[in-house]
């Protein structure tokens, strides 16, 4: 694995960590609470526009305005935060995904606006190309082959304009080769040492991704992904790309999906002093909302016992389309599983 230069002043812990330290001491220690889950958002361009997504009951693509009242629900519920995903329309994609450095596109338009709307409420924005890229790829595609080195400078720049617009974390979910540090000099050379880094460290090559892919209209024209995410049935180089994420800048550290690595997330939790996330991912999302509709259980009860799980294993922090959901059920009543 290549792995870029990091400057000594780069592995500094960043100003994120006190954040962090504030949202750590506003929980009881062993319970779950809102101020762990993050809620994921697709935006749309638009006025009033509310796209149903059909295999995620309960979730749609939205124009930011309507996002924007979907942020201040999820201040007044008490989130920790929201995970930003542009839904980018087809003649706006091309293979280096050039919309993704548009201080002006829907992507940082939507970060100043929720922003605003709701200041105290974390922004984390994805930093990737597959929503940009006409090959549907997180990578730029060469010769048929994915370029890890040519991608890295593109995502540097794509985390700057988000830091321009107001990002308080900016989460590279890529998985390429050496891009934390890359992303981190960038920022830090740019004015915005506080923008906190998301690190999408262990993200394995799931079926479980089907509905997500559905929803932003990202998946891959030619190929899959397997060649740059993590093979489910390997657990060896989870503590090198841990590592390595750390040695780069990383503030988070992400475990992607949730319920299948439960290990995974108690191996990272074990080895890392960082916070660690789970996303609780669409696929996982959409089986609970399936079971639940032909009556096999309470959509409410497994959803508030997976989260529960994952928090178990040792997230800090965990992404989940059932957030708000589960802030209701939280906020209902001494009742709900803990």
């Amino acid at each position: 694995m290549s792995l870029h230069p990091i400057p000594p002043a780069l592995r500094e812990p960043s100003l994120l960590h006190r954040t962090r330290a504030m949202l750590r001491t506003r929980r009881p220690a062993g319970v779950l609470t809102p101020q762990q889950l993050i809620w994921p958002l697709f935006v749309q361009e638009g006025v009033d526009q509310v796209t149903p997504i059909a295999s995620m009951p309960g979730c749609a693509r939205v124009s930011i305005d309507r996002a924007i009242e979907q942020v201040v629900e999820a201040s007044c519920a008490g989130l920790a935060g929201i995970a930003l995903f542009p839904v980018v329309p087809d003649h706006l994609k091309d293979p280096r995904g050039q919309e993704s450095r548009n201080r002006d596109g829907l992507m940082a338009r939507a970060i100043r606006a929720l922003k605003a709307a709701a200041p105290d409420l974390l922004i984390l924005s994805d930093v990737a190309l597959d929503p940009y890229s006409s090959d549907g790829h997180d990578g730029v595609v060469i010769d048929g082959r994915i370029d890890n080195d040519a991608t890295l400078p593109l995502l540097a720049e794509m985390a700057v304009v988000q830091a321009q617009a107001g990002a308080d974390l900016v989460a590279p979910s890529d998985m390429m080769d050496g891009r934390i540090g890359v992303i981190r000099q960038a920022l830090d050379e740019a004015g915005y040492p506080q923008v906190g880094i998301c690190s999408y460290a262990v993200k394995y090559a799931s079926a479980f991704y089907g509905p997500f892919r559905e929803a932003l209209e990202s998946a891959p024209r030619v190929g899959d992904k397997r060649t740059y995410q993590m093979d489910p049935a390997n657990h060896r180089e989870v503590l090198q790309e841990v590592q390595l994420d750390e040695e780069e800048g990383a503030d988070w550290l992400m475990v992607k999906p949730g319920l299948p690595y439960l290990d995974i997330v108690s191996l990272v939790r074990d080895h890392s002093a960082l916070p660690v996330a789970v996303y609780h991912v669409s696929g996982e999302y959409a089986m609970l909302k399936a079971a639940a509709a032909v009556g096999l259980f309470s959509y409410e009860e497994a959803l508030l016992e997976s989260l529960c799980a994952m928090h178990r294993a040792g997230a800090d922090l965990i992404v989940t389309y059932g957030a708000l959901d589960a802030a209701r059920l939280m906020a209902s009543g001494p009742d709900s599983p803990k």
